[in-house]
């Protein structure tokens, strides 16, 4: 793939790097954001280290048959950000490549990784890729939003693939789009909440209860209340989990709501903020339409209509922004709390489902009660 002068994008254009960038490289690079997700920069990262960049990796990037661009504002040409795209293994699988980027503070949340990765996956599909994989951490929602925005689909867990600093190794998420995919934004099961600012920073709220997407910042408040005994109890394997367990739940929920599978959230008191409980939609069986909503409420906050709020505002967002059909949950035969709670929602009992749920280490499975709610069921 012999390197191109420049590539335009949407608001971005794509150049080599020139010597004027070397400070604006050296700050982003040394980034502590760029560092933590790019492990195999140099730390710190010096106006030597984005000279030599410029003047010898970007170029030897390109005579390996890659690309190594910056990416530019088109009108002042500053420097925004970072992309390539590599080929390793050129003899045996030519038209497989992978595609990496960086973006630097001061272009954040413009969509600039976004539009660069979309012109550069359609120039390297011109010049003859057929398959181009982009690798992101757990952790990284933003980047996996870029591989969401430029058309690529979640394909695997790459376990234990990526290489941190000292040598630690952590699970990637594999991302891919073909030469023939159409390069429009890939759809999601599961959208974002409704309303202005980041996703993450969205919320539901009623004037009561505000349910924010849970995060690494909810780490605390989750273990506490995953830990509670009647808590775990109920919780599907019911044993207390670790406070690592808890952490990386956190971290990944967001990758999780990227990829349809869940929506877990915080509930918290709309004007104080204080942590109430969580809540969350396991969208189980997309191809029925049907989710599945589990919750748990601390002990301080039961009792006082919190976790009714929480369900009333998961369903309709449910109903009317993710185009689901169907709502079931469900409850163990002694737990008249939360069927009061779904009652109260507007869910109906459909059945009882016998040793539904396993039981805690020695003890025999668990019956289960089974409620659903439909778009147009009305609320008790």
């Amino acid at each position: 793939m012999p390197a191109e002068p420049q590539v335009p994008g949407e608001g971005v254009l794509l150049r080599p790097y020139r010597a004027a960038d070397a400070d604006d490289v050296a700050a982003a690079c040394d980034d502590a954001l760029t560092q933590r997700f790019v492990p195999g920069l140099p730390r710190p990262y010096t106006r030597a280290d984005a000279e030599w960049w410029i003047t010898t990796g970007a170029p030897d990037a390109a005579a390996r048959g890659g690309y190594a661009y910056a990416i530019a504002d088109p009108g002042s040409g500053r420097l925004l950000g970072g992309i390539g795209v590599a080929r390793h293994r050129p003899a045996e699988d030519p038209g497989s490549a992978e595609i990496g980027y960086w973006v630097a503070p001061w272009a954040r949340g413009r969509g600039v990784a976004t539009a660069a990765t979309r012109a550069l996956a359609g120039y390297a599909f011109g010049a003859g890729v057929a398959r181009l994989e982009l690798r992101t951490a757990w952790e990284n929602a933003a980047s996996q939003r870029v591989a969401l925005g430029a058309g690529f689909v979640r394909e695997a867990v790459a376990r234990a693939a990526g290489v941190g600093r000292g040598g630690d190794r952590y699970d990637q998420l594999v991302w891919v789009r073909l030469a023939g995919d159409p390069g429009t934004p890939t759809p999601r099961l599961l959208p974002d909440l409704p309303g202005p600012g980041a996703p993450p920073d969205r919320c539901l709220a009623d004037g009561v209860v505000c349910l924010r997407p849970l995060g690494p910042a909810d780490a605390a408040d989750t273990y506490a209340l995953r830990r509670e005994p009647d808590v775990y109890a109920r919780s599907v394997p019911p044993v207390p989990p670790s406070a690592g367990d808890v952490t990386q739940a956190c971290e990944r929920a967001g990758a999780r709501w990227l990829a349809g599978e869940t929506a877990a959230l915080t509930v918290r008191d709309a004007g104080s903020g204080a942590y109430l409980g969580e809540i969350a939609l396991f969208y189980q069986e997309p191809v029925t339409g049907q989710a599945m909503l589990g919750y748990g409420m601390a002990a301080s906050a039961r009792g006082r209509g919190y976790a009714t709020r929480a369900t009333r505002l998961v369903a309709a967002w449910a109903f009317d922004q993710a185009g689901i059909e169907r709502l079931i949950a469900g409850t163990a035969p002694d737990n008249v709390g939360s069927q009061r709670v779904l009652e109260r929602a507007g869910f109906r009992r459909e059945g009882f489902q016998r040793a539904r749920l396993p039981g805690g280490p020695g003890q025999p499975r668990v019956d289960d009660i089974l409620y659903a709610l439909l778009p147009d069921d009305p609320t008790a």
